[in-house]
Order: structure tokens, then C-alpha cells, then sequence
């Protein structure tokens, strides 16, 4: 075909282009409006075609032109199928061909091709031709022709797939997962598993599927025992064991898939070992139990295989008695599983925490009267545990220790064990002196009496060696330094000083009684309820002087506010004692309580004191003590003492003689009593006939009622006048309310 067509095939519209290309042949714009003109006019696809060679011809490395005339050809093959055209189909290929020697840096020349081929029946040259343009391309393109590649690889056939993906996983290494599904579907498991382990054993491996690494292991652990039969090029065991090691998370679970492999493999007697160790080992109850469940179903369908061969045996007529015997075991090995379920999970919890203590004792229970495990037990939770970090109460399994042999009758092993007991260094002292008790509560029972109290005199003895610290006084002992043993400072434990005494007023002698609570005041570390037992105790037996005495030593040792509950206990049964026959001795103490109590605990001390006064004394001095009581109370209590102050003194010498009282307390009173006490006053002179008295205390009180807030004192004044007054005093009532009013904020 020339460049240029003669005259004759020049036809009136081609003409101007024509002539142009004859003057311009390397125009690609001149190209390109000839062809549109010719796709909108009524020519025929060949003719397009030809200005397409014809362009191509003087412009061989134009991408614009060779991409339109390779879409329009191309498009013309939809439809056709490229076995029956096979021509056509190659006539394409080899424009593509063509266009690639100049344009095989285009990668959508490249990927049109591709794609064109792929619809084609013609794998080999797809396949190579997917190998020329890698080649052809730079690296930075060639994800674009990979995806492309690996798409048609998959329909190609699983082992060019593979071949494919293998190659693929060099240039983008975190797509290994396709690989990997790629050889199992062609069941090449030795070859996944191996390429699993080293996703795996890479701590960067990131999934482009969002899989943990926990989540690979687990698709190894199924891969491996799924198709353990296929795996010949890693060792399962060592593998599943390393993943236990490393997901303690996940240990039955990982346990019981290695079970499984084994049981795949016929090796049931190696399986049997991997649920022995695996329900031995494990430390949560979680992991046990699903260890624990996988292994009595597999001896259970072990069990139950084996019944049906014997029942086929039996009625074959046939006999085994190695058989049966296999079957026998089997039966004991599966019961005995069972019965050891509760020892196999307290086994677990004590190996989540041995200092455990109400596990260790729930495993003595569960031996229940095999005396020499009970024994065993107990040893080993008192040596496991350590004494200062006990989870409960490490004092009680010792005394339950003690008490095993206590029932069983060996009190010389009891008493052994207690004497060990009593030199653990506990986490605290309330512990080991819960020991002591126990133990001489063990001699009471069996009416050791004497032992007992030995016991408790050995407990509470002060300690031989003392820190140099404390230049050897025991006063100086802290009884909450954790730097010293509890042993050193037990005898400051007011929970086993208690004990003593209880054990001492039951068994002993008063004065051996006497001596224990001297000792606990001397140590300083008697509480207020056992300066009260030490006063009733001596005052059951007649030594009263003595129990007083108590009393003192006790309001010493505390002071206030603790003093004014002994004086509250001590002053009521000094008085009836003695009544008033030691008046003078009894207002002493009186006046020692008094001094310097603090006023918020006076006023019932003051009541007291009046009261002795007012039945054995003279009334006048009560009437002084309550003139006292009113400055010395608190606050709060100070109108109610009044008021009691008025009323004693009315009783005793008559109602004019509260007139002093009530101007004192208007005196020393807040407003707000002021208020009651001056309603009260008025209402007295008003008995007493006194108006004018009476108006003068209203007059004097109209200060503090403002009339809004308090109608009912403007009433009463009110009334008053009306009853006792006239037009001027009422006018002068209303005159000083209309002042106070204005003295209110609204």
C-alpha cells in the first residue's frame, strides 16, 4: 500500500487531508483528524483501518495511535470466538506484536495484551508472554502486571499457581498466605507446613489478613494434625511444644491438639502421656478442663471400640482373654480418672497460688480418713507456704493440724506440733497469738488446767533477747514494727492477754488473776473495757479500795475523752459504796473530774456531783455546783442547765430565789436561749404579780423577736396589755415593735 493513493481513489472529502499528509506526513494532529473523519463518515472498518497502517507506517512509536487502533481492533473482536476465528485472534496478537517492539515500556499496551491473550486458549505463550513484559517493565510497574498474572494463574491450573506465587513471593514476601492456601488445595501440606513455620518463627510477619501470630500458630497446629500424615519435614511435637511455651494463654488448647496428632498417628499410649502431663501441668482451671474433658472422651471411645469387638467376639463364640484383660484395664484406668478429678483440679489451684490456704484444706478433706495422706498433706502445705504471703489463714491450718492428732488421740504429737507452730514467723502478731490460744484451749478441753496456763505464761513472757534499740525495755517494744519477729512483740498482743485472763478468773486464784492484769496496765496496753473487767473482777471479791485504785490508774493511762466513761462507771459505784459517809474523800474525786474536763463531757459529771450534794450534803452546795455547771458545760448544754439550775433552786428555797439565775443566763446566753429564758422570766414575775417587773423583761426581750419571725412573743405581750395595762403602755408596746421592725432587714 503506497502513502499516498492515486488520483483516481481520492474521492472529494479525503482530498484536503490528503493533501496535507502530503505535506506534512509526520503530523500526528493531521493523523488524527483523517481518522476521525473517516470512523464518522460512511467508510468501511477496512478503510479505517488502512489510514491506521498508514499512520502507523510514518509514525511507529506513537502511543496515542497504536492504543485507538488496538482498542478499535480489538473491540471488533467481542463476540468472536477465538477458536472459531483463530485467525483473527492471531492477527491481533501479532499487531500487538508489533506495537510492543517500540512500546514495550507502556504497561498498558502490555496489560491490553495480557488480557486479550488471557481470553485465548494458548497458556504457554499467556504464560511467557506475562514473563516478557516483567522483564520488559520497570519494578515499580510490576504490581500492576501481578495481579493480572496471578488472576490468570488461578484459572490456569493449580500447579502453575504455584510456580506463579512462588515467584511473586520474592518480589511482595507478605502475600505468603495465598501461597500457603495455594498448597493446600494442592494437598502439598509438608510444603505449606514448612512454609508456615517460617510465617510463624518471623516476629515482623504482619498479615495482610489481620491474623495474629497466635492466630497462624493455630492454623499450623491444624494444618499439622489434620494431614499428619503428609508431614515428614518437621518435627509436630517440638513445634506444638514451643507454641505451649510461648501461648500460655492457649496451653490446653495447644495440649490437646497435640494429643490429637499423636492419636492420628496411632500412637494412642503417647497420647495417653500428652493428657497425663498436660492435666498435670497446666495452672488454670480453664486449660485443665478442656484437657481434662478431651482425655475421658478419648478413653471413653477407646472403652466403647473395644466393647463392641468384645460383644462381636462373643457372638463369633470366639475368647480373648488378652483382650478382655485390655478391656478390664482400660475400664479401672477411666474410673480412676474420675475419682481423681477433685484431687487434679485442686492440684491446679494450688499451683496457681500454693500459699492457697483454703485449698490446701480442702485437699485434706478430700482424703478424708486416709490418716497418712492427711498427714502428708498438711506437711507439705505447711512447708509450701510461705508465712508471710498466706493466701487465708495460715494459723488455722495449723491448728487444724494439731487437732488431727488432738481427735485421734495423740495430744504429745498435738502438742508438737503447736510448739513448731508458735515459732513461724507469721504476717502478722494477731496470728501467732491465735495459735497460743489455741493451744491452751486444747489443754482445757482436755482439763489440763495447769499446762494451760503455763502455755499462756510462755506466751506472754517478754522475749529474752531484745534489740539493742530499745536498750532492752520492753515499754519500747512496737508492737507494729514489721522489722521485728512476731515473736518478739506477741506479748503485747492484747487478743492473747485477753485470753490469759478469761483462762486465769476461770482457773486460777484471784491474786494470780491480779498479777495478769497488773502486768497488761504495766505494759501500757490495757483498753478501757479491761480496766472495767479488772475493777468488776475485784469488786466481785470484796477488794473495792483496790478496784477504785483500778479506776484511777485507768483515767491516767487514757485521759480525756476515755476518762469520762471510767468516771461515768468509777463515781456512780464509788457513791454506792460508800453513800455519804465518805462525803469529804467523794467530792475530791468529784473535783478531780471536774478539773480540766472538757466542757462537752462536764455536764453529766456536774448533775452527778449536785446530786451527791443535794442527798448527803448541804443544798446550798449543790445550788453552788450547778451555778458552776452553767459556765463549765458546752454551749448547747448551757440553757438546759439553766433550766435545771432554776428548778433545783425554786425547790429548795423558793421561787424568788431564781430571779438572780435567770438575769445571769440572760447575761451569759446567745441570743437565740436568750429568747426562751426571758419568755420564762417574764411569765414568773407575771405569777408574781409584778407587772411592771414583767413588762420591762418583755420591753428588755423585744430586741431579739423580730415580728415577722416570731408573731407569738408580740401576741403574749399583746395579751398582756390587754389584761394587765392601759392605753399608754399599750401604745408604748406598739411604739417598740414598730422600732424593731425597723431595726429587721425586710
Amino acid at each position: 500500500m503506497t502513502n499516498i493513493k492515486s488520483e483516481e481513489q481520492i474521492n472529494a472529502y479525503d482530498r484536503p487531508y490528503e493533501e496535507e499528509l502530503a505535506r506534512y506526513p509526520f503530523s500526528l494532529r493531521t493523523w488524527l483528524r483523517y481518522i476521525d473523519h473517516k470512523q464518522n463518515g460512511i467508510s468501511s472498518f477496512e478503510d479505517v483501518c488502512n489510514i491506521y497502517d498508514r499512520a502507523l507506517k510514518e509514525l511507529p512509536g506513537s502511543y496515542k495511535l497504536w492504543k485507538q487502533y488496538l482498542d478499535l481492533r480489538r473491540e471488533k473482536l467481542k463476540g468472536v470466538h477465538p477458536l472459531s476465528c483463530r485467525d483473527r485472534y492471531l492477527d491481533m496478537n501479532s499487531l500487538y506484536e508489533r506495537a510492543l517492539v517500540l512500546l514495550n515500556k507502556m504497561p498498558r499496551i502490555w496489560l491490553d495484551y495480557l488480557q486479550f491473550l488471557t481470553t485465548q486458549p494458548v497458556i504457554t505463550l499467556t504464560r511467557r508472554t506475562f514473563d516478557r513484559a516483567l522483564r520488559a517493565l520497570p519494578v515499580t510497574q510490576h504490581s500492576r502486571i501481578w495481579d493480572l498474572y496471578i488472576e490468570f494463574s488461578q484459572i490456569a491450573g493449580p500447579e502453575t499457581a504455584i510456580r506463579v506465587l512462588r515467584r511473586y513471593l520474592k518480589l511482595e514476601p507478605q502475600h505468603v498466605e495465598n501461597y500457603i492456601d495455594q498448597l493446600i488445595k494442592l494437598e502439598h501440606y509438608d510444603e505449606a507446613a514448612i512454609k508456615l513455620v517460617t510465617v510463624v518463627n518471623d516476629a515482623d510477619f504482619k498479615s495482610v489478613r489481620g491474623k495474629s501470630n497466635y492466630q497462624l500458630w493455630q492454623d499450623l497446629c491444624d494444618l499439622v494434625v489434620d494431614h499428619c500424615e503428609y508431614i515428614h519435614s518437621i518435627n509436630v511435637e517440638s513445634i506444638i511444644r514451643s507454641g505451649i511455651k510461648r501461648f500460655t494463654d492457649q496451653v490446653g488448647l495447644l495440649y490437646c491438639r497435640l494429643a490429637m496428632y499423636w492419636i492420628k498417628m496411632g500412637q494412642l499410649e503417647k497420647a495417653r502421656d500428652i493428657f497425663e502431663e498436660g492435666i498435670t501441668t497446666v495452672s488454670t482451671v480453664r486449660d485443665f478442663t478442656a484437657i481434662f474433658d478431651a482425655y475421658a472422651e478419648f478413653e471413653e471411645e477407646m472403652i466403647t471400640t473395644k466393647m463392641e469387638l468384645a460383644a462381636e467376639r462373643e457372638e463369633a463364640g470366639e475368647k480373648s482373654m488378652e483382650d478382655d484383660l485390655d478391656l478390664d484395664l482400660r475400664l479401672a484406668r477411666f474410673e480412676r480418672l474420675m475419682d481423681r478429678r477433685a484431687f487434679l483440679v485442686n492440684e491446679v489451684l494450688l499451683r496457681q497460688n500454693p500459699n492457697n490456704v483454703s485449698e490446701w484444706e480442702k485437699r485434706v478433706t478430700l482424703w478424708g480418713d486416709n490418716k497418712d495422706k492427711v498427714v502428708e498433706t498438711y506437711t507439705q502445705a505447711l512447708q509450701t507456704i510461705n508465712p508471710k504471703k498466706p493466701h487465708g489463714k495460715l494459723q488455722t491450718l495449723w491448728s487444724q493440724f494439731a487437732t488431727f492428732y488432738e481427735k485421734n488421740g495423740d495430744l504429745d504429737a498435738a502438742r508438737a506440733i503447736y510448739e513448731k507452730a508458735v515459732k513461724v514467723n507469721y504476717r502478722n502478731v494477731n496470728d501467732l497469738a491465735e495459735v497460743w490460744c489455741e493451744y491452751a484451749e486444747m489443754e482445757t478441753r482436755h482439763d489440763e488446767f495447769d499446762l494451760a496456763l503455763q502455755v499462756m505464761a510462755h506466751a506472754t513472757a517478754v522475749p529474752r533477747h531484745i534489740s539493742s534499740n530499745t536498750n532492752k525495755n520492753p515499754h519500747l517494744i512496737n508492737f507494729h514494727d514489721e522489722s521485728l519477729p512476731v515473736q518478739q512483740r506477741v506479748f503485747k498482743s492484747l487478743q492473747l492477754w485477753s485470753f490469759y485472763i478469761d483462762l486465769e478468773e476461770s482457773v486460777g486464784t484471784v491474786e494470780s488473776t491480779k498479777q495478769v492484769y497488773n502486768k497488761v496496765m504495766e505494759l501500757r496496753i490495757a483498753n478501757p473495757q479491761v480496766v472495767v473487767n479488772y475493777a468488776t473482777f475485784l469488786e466481785e471479791h470484796q477488794y473495792f479500795e483496790e478496784a477504785f485504785k483500778v479506776f484511777e490508774r485507768g483515767i491516767d493511762l487514757f485521759g480525756w475523752p476515755i476518762a469520762f466513761e471510767l468516771w461515768n462507771i468509777y463515781l456512780p459505784r464509788f457513791m454506792d459504796r460508800y453513800g455519804g459517809t465518805k462525803l469529804e474523800r467523794a467530792r475530791d474525786l468529784f473535783e478531780q473530774a471536774i478539773d480540766n474536763c472538757p466542757p462537752k463531757y462536764a455536764k453529766p459529771i456536774y448533775l452527778m456531783y449536785g446530786k451527791l450534794e443535794e442527798e448527803y450534803g448541804l443544798a446550798r452546795h449543790a445550788m453552788r455546783i450547778y451555778d458552776r455547771a452553767t459556765t463549765a458545760v458546752d454551749d448547747k448544754d448551757r440553757l438546759e442547765m439553766f433550766q435545771f439550775y432554776v428548778a433545783k433552786a425554786t425547790a429548795s428555797f423558793g421561787i424568788v430565789s431564781a430571779r438572780e439565775i435567770y438575769e445571769k443566763a440572760i447575761e451569759a446566753l446567745p441570743d437565740k436561749d436568750v429568747r426562751v429564758i426571758c419568755l420564762k422570766y417574764a411569765d414568773l414575775e407575771r405569777k408574781l404579780g409584778e407587772i411592771d417587773r414583767a413588762r420591762a423583761i418583755y420591753g428588755f426581750a423585744s430586741q431579739f423577736f423580730d415580728p415577722k419571725l416570731f408573731p407569738d412573743f408580740w401576741q403574749t405581750w399583746h395579751d398582756f396589755e390587754v389584761q394587765h395595762g392601759n392605753e399608754d403602755t399599750f401604745k408604748e408596746m406598739l411604739r417598740i415593735k414598730r422600732s424593731v421592725q425597723a431595726q429587721f432587714p425586710l
